[in-house]
């Protein structure tokens, strides 16, 4: 199932052939031999001579339930690669440095960007990622980043190591083929896919060009968001999430492994391909998603539900209640509300929110806001629709069901620590510096002698008043 406008050019066509597991933080074991995982762990003498390697994704000690690892039989050891040094051909302006005051600025304007071109030179996924801001610290685990990527030709005989934290990829051009160690995804655009802490991964361009959006969180790891008072179904069920099965490759060949450490990207050699693992169990793995699954929950009668219930992924913090980051998505769906104004109310946020566009357009913004475009506000800056948007809301005939547009699909990062923005993000030919022109045209509707009709109008002495 591809998520709901997608052209057709995008169709998975490369991933007949592939294979999932499907659950979401499973319990999942697969091999690509018969026989390839053992009885136990780590046995003397693994079958047809492999290594035994466990990934840990969380610390030995946390609770079950939340303790994430698997174990990795391998054609040769991880370990064996040269020493790492400061990886060649990636700025640390552009992407990977922390918060420091030298590469990032404070602003509380309303920022959004165009998109970010498709470079004309071979440009792959890893040396494509720009960063657009950062906050916190990967050393202490607390945190996110978030990034654009825009790549022109498959990473060859290279592979990506994210220490600092989660990848959450979002494409919106061109589909991805992601190598891992687990096994092969492809992820189009209308899907995402998540890469946890410590994989290695290459990604490949299944149509030549690839454009997209990635957050990073340094914290915990994403979960599904409880459910309260929805009750046991709905938003995003955990049977739609997809994990590659075991896949290796047995290739000698002079290899660069790219590993990211607190900001900082390094690069080693060694004669073979990392992706050599013939088998593996455990519940810590890359997964997929197609947000065209995503059941939504919405206002039936009056008023409008916050974006929280649109929540798709989060990655909780330390205060209850309160996510590092979420992955909200807006999607196709009715909008009934009685006598509501249905686009996005205006809104100031103790969170930051930025939004991407992946197809069609966004029902706050009737111009300007473009797929491959994204937009930032952080803490308590206040945003809303475009004067357009406001005026053609209000004169609407707001008894009547519409359905947003089918092409239409938008997503949030939504964070909860304020950001600090990388000072070429700031700077960049696509940075829009009439951006906030789109509200210019507001206007008072205030008439002092005109209440709404038949309700209570509480007058400047106190008095009540029927209109």
């Amino acid at each position: 199932m591809v998520g709901p406008g997608v052209p057709k050019e995008y169709m998975r066509s490369t991933e007949e052939a592939l294979q999932y597991q499907t659950g979401f933080a499973n319990e999942f074991q697969s091999e690509a031999l018969p026989g390839a995982l053992p009885a136990h762990n780590n046995p003397q003498v693994c079958p047809y001579g492999l290594y035994a390697e466990q990934l840990s994704g969380t610390s030995f000690t946390s609770p079950r339930r939340q303790n994430f690892r698997s174990w990795l039989y391998r054609i040769r050891p991880s370990v064996n690669n040269s020493r790492f040094k400061p990886a060649e051909g990636i700025d640390p302006a552009k992407f990977g440095a922390s918060a420091d005051p030298a590469h990032s600025e404070l602003t509380p304007n309303q920022l959004r960007w165009q998109p970010f071109s498709v470079p004309e030179e071979p440009v792959d996924f890893a040396h494509g990622l720009t960063t657009i801001c950062m906050s916190g610290s990967p050393a202490s685990k607390q945190g996110y980043a978030m990034h654009m990527y825009a790549a022109s030709t498959s990473m060859t005989d290279c592979s990506f190591c994210n220490a600092d934290g989660d990848f959450l990829i979002v494409p919106q051009l061109g589909a991805l083929k992601i190598q891992t160690e687990f096994g092969i995804m492809v992820v189009s655009p209308g899907e995402i896919c998540v890469i946890q802490c410590g994989m290695r991964f290459s990604v490949a361009l299944v149509h030549g060009t690839a454009r997209g959006y990635m957050l990073e969180v340094y914290g915990s790891h994403f979960v599904l968001p409880d459910l309260g008072p929805v009750g046991a179904n709905g938003l995003a069920a955990p049977r739609d999430f997809q994990t590659p099965v075991a896949h290796f490759e047995d290739r000698e060949c002079g290899f660069t492994v790219l590993h990211k450490l607190c900001g900082q990207v390094f690069q080693a050699q060694q004669n073979h391909s990392p992706f050599d693992v013939v088998a593996w169990h455990g519940n810590y793995a890359p997964y997929k998603y197609d947000l065209a699954r995503y059941c939504p929950v919405n206002t039936v009668a009056f008023d409008h539900a916050d974006p929280s219930i649109f929540t798709v992924l989060t990655c909780p913090s330390h205060i209850p209640g309160t996510a590092t980051a979420d992955f909200v998505v807006f999607p196709p769906r009715w909008t009934v509300a009685d006598h509501t104004f249905r686009p996005p109310y205006y809104h100031r946020n103790v969170m930051t929110e930025f939004m991407g566009l992946i197809n069609g357009t966004y029902e706050a913004k009737q111009g300007g806001f473009v797929p491959g475009g994204a937009s930032l506000h952080v803490c308590m800056t206040p945003h809303g629709p475009d004067t357009a948007t406001f005026e053609s809301a209000i004169a609407k005939d707001s008894t009547r069901p519409e359905h947003l547009p089918a092409d239409a699909l938008a997503f949030m990062f939504e964070v909860s620590h304020i950001p600090r923005i990388m000072k070429h993000a700031l700077h960049c030919q696509e940075l829009e510096d009439d951006y906030q022109e789109c509200w210019s045209g507001l206007k008072s509707h205030f008439k002092a002698s005109q209440g709404p009709k038949g309700q209570q109008v509480l007058h400047a002495n106190g008095s009540n008043h029927t209109s």
